[in-house]
């Protein structure tokens, strides 16, 4: 199977590397292409640690440069923006074959909406991949009335192809995974802001007492609190006063305290 991956950041790198990990052939799409590899052959160096891949013979599967046009699948994984989406996935429909299956990494955004720039929009599907994604074990496959089941059982071999589980979520605001997770972060962000807990303990609290592998305020610096932010204005217009983003969320990010990627967020790092 040949893949293209547009967008080669930490999302974009994770994506491709897990493709090239299973034996795929693999174009990254990327403006800065040599950050992008870098970060890939990163990743893949760390896989080979680990006894987990050849890294060498995965890069000589990896190509930097434009979606190709025998591509059999095509993921988006740029910035959570609609229209830069809509637009890259339109200009990838127009470069590869009808049978071509297109995939956005979107957490949040209506995967009808954004589909509805492409011309034949049933071949859209959402393959919602988790931070890092390497290690992430889940992929949420999120479709709409309008995909025919041999899309989505196409998306399913593809997930289980790169030793992912799926969930299958109907398009709607925030799928599932986002939707509870940001809910999470953003009473976590509430309940420091009113003095509860201090950010190591009320993360402690999540995963010791509920298990969780990471505490919502860890997590958040790891997505990037510009990220998080981002999505929950768009709960919030879609879903109501729940997904209000809390003042200190503004607050951190208008002060560039995005999280790990700035060096600081509800943490050092």
């Amino acid at each position: 199977m040949k893949v293209a991956v547009i967008g080669g950041g930490r999302m974009g790198a994770g994506i491709a590397q897990v493709f090239l990990a299973a034996g795929e052939r693999v174009t990254v799409q990327e403006p800065q292409a040599e950050a992008a590899r870098w970060r890939i052959a990163e990743g893949l160096a760390i896989a080979e640690s680990k006894g987990a891949v050849d890294k060498a013979e995965a890069l000589a599967r990896l190509t930097m440069g434009p979606v190709p046009g025998d591509a059999d699948l095509v993921v988006e994984a740029v910035p959570e923006d609609a229209a830069l989406k809509a637009e890259v996935l339109a200009e990838a429909e127009s470069a590869v074959q009808e049978g071509a299956l297109l995939a956005t990494n979107t957490s949040s955004l209506s995967i009808a909406e954004l589909a509805a720039v492409l011309d034949r929009p049933e071949r859209l599907v959402g393959l919602h991949f988790f931070n890092p994604v390497p290690v992430q074990r889940l992929v949420e496959i999120v479709v709409t009335k309008a995909t025919p089941g041999e899309v989505l059982e196409r998306a399913r071999g593809i997930v289980a192809g790169i030793g992912k589980t799926s969930v299958v979520v109907n398009d709607s605001p925030g799928f599932a995974t986002s939707r509870l997770g940001v809910l999470l972060g953003l009473e976590a962000i509430r309940m420091l802001a009113e003095g509860v807990a201090t950010a190591d303990d009320i993360d402690t609290a999540m995963t010791l007492g509920y298990g969780h592998p990471m505490g919502p305020l860890r997590l958040t610096d790891l997505v990037g609190l510009d990220v998080r932010l981002a999505i929950a204005e768009y709960l919030h217009a879609r879903l109501g006063p729940r997904f209000e983003p809390p003042a200190l969320l503004r607050d951190k990010v208008a002060a560039g305290e995005l999280g790990r990627k700035s060096g600081k967020g509800f943490y050092e790092w």
